[in-house]
Parts: structure tokens; sequence; C-alpha cells
């Protein structure tokens, strides 16, 4: 639940560089079999592992409760461990991308529901936190192809505070320890809804931004389009290649027939984009044939 997916890296042999970026030969070389995956695996088995041992002999016993406690630990620990190992020595696996936030909402999700489902949690408050995970989860999809929502330190706060409450409520604490581990689920709660709040904002934000950079790319392709087809030297271009057609045209004579051109192209003129030029292929043409007799 720390918002850093846990990856895999390297098994080419080489030694990472610690705090180094990835480059897209070490992410191929990637390999399933690291300390970062190994630690998001363990967790997963521990979700089944942590429900058996909180519902042995009924749910209530103290002692086996106290062995849930510590998978549920266990499971947190290994959640901030794989989080740092991934970011610190660049491993990255697209097993770890999609297994590790699995594992973070499976442990705190059985958690929630079980105590929920044992009575010692309302039910109110596991739908709250489940409903505001499986939101931001979807809503994380939504503006996927806009831009990436990163994890934010309200959003570490809240996983601490959830982890925190839960792992007070798996315990069978009375007096004053009750009492905490009430207000600490509030604060866990008020954090859920905040952070979610603050999430909804920046996904609306910045697919409003994405949204609006991409009409104003197709803008500008636009107006660079309509600039290129208007531009005078294309018109230029056009208009002398028409001239040219048609001065051809009016300049052909069929000698194989006569010899004569046709006179009654002596006086034409061809009119190219807003000038006139004089041409008189037919007249020394004619002139021509008259020397010749």
């Amino acid at each position: 639940m720390t918002g850093a997916p846990a990856s895999a890296a390297g098994g080419s042999g080489a030694k990472p560089v610690r705090g180094g970026k990835l480059g897209t030969a070490a992410v191929n070389q990637a390999s399933l079999w690291n300390i970062a995956n190994i630690l998001t695996m363990v967790r997963l088995l521990l979700v089944p592992g942590f429900v058996l041992l909180l519902f042995h002999n009924g749910g209530y016993d103290p002692v086996w409760r106290s062995f849930a406690w510590a998978a549920f630990a266990i499971a947190m620990i290994t959640d901030l461990f794989d989080g740092h190992l991934a970011r610190a020595y660049n491993l990255v696996t697209d097993f770890g991308k999609i297994a590790d936030p699995i594992a973070d909402k499976a442990i705190m999700g059985a958690a929630l529901v079980s105590l929920s489902v044992l009575g010692d949690l309302p039910w109110w408050i596991t739908g709250v936190i489940l409903a505001r995970e499986l939101g931001i989860t979807l809503m994380r999809f939504w503006v996927i192809r806009h831009a990436v929502i990163p994890a934010s330190r309200g959003g570490k706060l809240k996983t601490l505070a959830q982890g925190t409450a839960a792992g007070m409520y798996v315990l069978v604490l009375t007096g004053p320890l009750a009492t905490l581990r009430f207000w600490m689920m509030m604060v866990a709660v008020v954090l859920t809804v905040v952070t979610g709040l603050d999430y909804v904002r920046q996904a609306v934000v910045l697919r409003r931004r994405s949204l609006a950079a991409e009409r104003a790319a197709v803008g500008r392709t636009a107006e660079a389009l309509n600039e290129a087809a208007g531009s005078p030297g294309a018109v230029a271009a056009d208009a002398g290649a028409s001239g040219a057609t048609d001065a051809g045209s009016a300049g052909v004579t069929d000698a194989g027939a006569s010899g004569v051109t046709d006179a009654g192209v002596s006086g034409a003129a061809v009119r190219v984009s807003g000038g006139s030029t004089a041409v008189e292929p037919a007249v020394r043409a004619r002139d021509g044939a008259e020397a010749e007799r």
C-alpha cells in the first residue's frame, strides 16, 4: 500500500546501482525470482494464513489472535521493504507491478472484513475503506492514458494509520488501549476519505490539462496545414504551372499538316496570377514561313 509497486530486476548478473535509473535493457533482463518479488509472494501467502489464525478456535482466542497479529505485522512490514528495495535497486518486473498492489489490498481487506465478521469492527468502517481503495484503483485506470497519479504523503500516512489501527483491532485489547485503537481507526478513516478526495481532484485536473493540451496540439497542426496550403509560394507555384500549361497549349502549331501556324493566336496573351505576359510564338512562326517563301 505504499503506492510503489514491488518489482524485480536484473538477471544479467551485474550489480545494480543503488538509486540509479533503470534502462530498457535492464528491464528486459529482469528476473522473476528476486528479493522484492519474493517478499510480495510471501505477503500474498500470508493472507490466507492470517485469516485462518484469526478465526481459529472461534475467533476470540487471545493466543491465536496474537499469532494472527504477528502474521499481519509481517505482511505490513514486507510491504515497506519490497517497495524500498524496488525503488533502491531498480527491481522491475511485470509480475511485481501487478502483484504488489493486489497483495497490499488483499491483506488489509482480509483484516477489515474478518474483524467485521467477528463483530469487532463496524461494517461502515470496512465499507468506507474498501470503497475508497477500489474507487481510487478504478480512477487510476480512468486517467492512465492522460497521466499517472503519484503516491502522496497523505496516502502513505493513510496506509500507516490503517495498518496500525487494524493491527490493534486484531489484538484483544481492553481499557485505555481499546479506546486508543478506536480513535486510531477514526484517524485512519478520516485520512482515507481526505486522501481519496484529493486523488479525485488530481485525476480531474490532470485529465483536463491533458485534454486541453491535445486540443491545442490539434489546433496548431490544423493552422500549420492551412498556412502551408494558402502560402504565396504555393499559390505562385500552382499559377505558374497552370500558366505554363496554358501557354504551351496556345503556342502549339500543327506543323505536320500545313507548316503554317494558327494566326488567330498571334495576339494572345496569357495572364498568370494577376500579371499579363504577351506570348507570340504564332507570329514568329508566320514570319519564318514568309521568309522561306
